[in-house]
């Protein structure tokens, strides 16, 4: 199993490109079992979970193909996806593929409203919480699906096609606003979700589903209306760039200074977090083709930060804010406002030297000038790249374990962080 070794106390200095987002190349390839026709994905990351997530839609007779460079592409340009689901051969999708994967469950709404059928395995547990699916049942149900569980498999059918209805979610969920926006595409009439989430995600998926004759309006707000139609045809679309990557990479320069430029970042898209950083005493200047992070011999002030649902902070920054608190001069309280179970780096950032106290969903980071490599294991994909934040302004070498967990989320993160200085190397075995 491979691992990162990691020697700390080096400035990062340079261009990092931002890779297209995961959290909304998922849905995107979903949304491929919507038409007969051919979808094109551009700036696809090249990522454990686009992988995984291919062999899934394969097992549904889905053909992804990989095209080749154009002419006028960027080096750092990610992967184009010619996704075909010209004929669906089947409307299971199995546990040991969907229990790898949570994002895998919403091919729920793509298959019932194409097929008026599917079995669908229930996702099972999270590192990181529960994460039930009852949300994404209960607007299934809304729109007319019959739904029982069976052997743990939610098995679905709407024989006589879905049709619209008014849906208020009780919270906001991003996975059930993805899943019923795209069953709610070919709905019979309109569909009006309420509480809706308004992740940028959501609004991109929103945007490839009206170029493939969808019609939605209100993506981006807590009210979205879609208008049912027939059919969905082929379309182009370029994933916008990953939010979360442009965080966490903001928060490394932030941690062990410098000055990093950060290519195709879209500010609008994380503010919240960029106004954390700028409390916190990072400069961070808008450029035309991104952001650059600086700091320079400034020290870093202590914040207090809840996560929240977009606009808010993002719960998937939040160990990678953690991290870099670790260095801050005084003490941090961050909350943690939407998954439980979510603090389980705590443990492995006190291995590092760490002074963190928690109680309930909040915990208290006092910054120390002392943080010494030791070997970590990482939990889950954003608890995973905060141990290499701790690890980067560590003394000495660190190893982090199981970075599988790494591979899901962030493309090319040694190459990224090793251009600008970083002493990271991946050992296989």
């Amino acid at each position: 199993m491979d691992r990162i070794r990691i020697v700390g106390g080096h400035r990062l200095n340079g261009t990092i490109p931002i890779s297209g987002a995961k959290n909304a190349a998922l849905p995107l390839m979903i949304s491929s079992l919507l038409t007969g026709e051919t979808l094109v994905l551009e700036n696809v990351p090249n990522l454990a979970d686009v992988a995984l997530l291919t062999r899934i839609l394969a097992n549904h007779g889905v053909d992804v193909t990989l095209e080749g460079k154009r002419k006028s592409a960027k080096p750092a340009t990610g992967q184009t996806l010619r996704i075909n689901a010209a004929e669906i051969v089947d409307t299971t999708a199995p546990y040991d593929l969907v229990s790898r994967m949570r994002a895998s469950f919403w091919v729920l709404g793509p298959l019932l409203a194409r097929c008026g059928e599917a079995r669908v395995s229930l996702p099972g547990g999270c590192a990181i919480g529960t994460r039930p699916v009852d949300l994404h049942l209960m607007g299934l149900e809304a729109l007319g699906a019959d739904i029982a569980i069976d052997n743990g498999y939610v098995v679905a059918s709407a024989k006589d096609g879905l049709k619209g209805a008014h849906i208020t979610f009780e919270k906001v969920s991003v996975g059930a606003t993805h899943n019923v926006m795209m069953a709610a595409t070919m709905a019979k009439g309109e569909t009006v979700m309420e509480n809706a989430a308004r992740e940028p995600e959501v609004v991109d998926v929103a945007e490839c589903l009206q170029k493939m004759g969808a019609r939605i309006s209100g993506a981006g707000t807590d009210t979205i209306r879609i208008l049912g139609v027939d059919r969905l045809i082929g379309a182009r679309h370029a994933v916008l760039p990953d939010r979360i990557e442009t965080g966490t990479y903001a928060m490394a320069v932030a941690a062990t200074g410098g000055s990093v430029h950060l290519a195709g970042a879209q500010p609008r898209l994380l503010e919240a977090a960029l106004d954390v950083l700028r409390s916190a005493g990072v400069e961070i200047s808008e450029t035309n083709d991104g952001i650059t992070v600086s700091r320079n011999g400034a020290g870093l002030r202590p914040v207090d930060v809840e996560t929240a649902p977009f606009p808010g902070f993002p719960t998937d920054l939040q160990a990678q804010l953690m991290a870099l608190m670790l260095k801050a001069d005084g003490t941090s309280t961050i909350a943690e406002k939407i998954f439980e179970n979510r603090f389980m780096h705590v443990g492995e950032l006190a291995r590092l030297g760490a002074d963190i106290s928690l109680d309930g969903d909040t915990a208290t980071v006092r910054g120390t000038e002392h943080l010494k490599g030791a070997p970590v294991m990482a939990t889950d994909l954003r608890a995973s790249v905060s141990l290499v934040i701790a690890a980067l302004v560590s003394e000495g070498e660190t190893m982090v374990n199981r970075v599988y967990h790494l591979d899901r989320g962030f493309e090319r993160l040694e190459e990224k962080l090793t251009a600008c200085g970083a002493d990271i190397v991946r050992l296989s075995g």
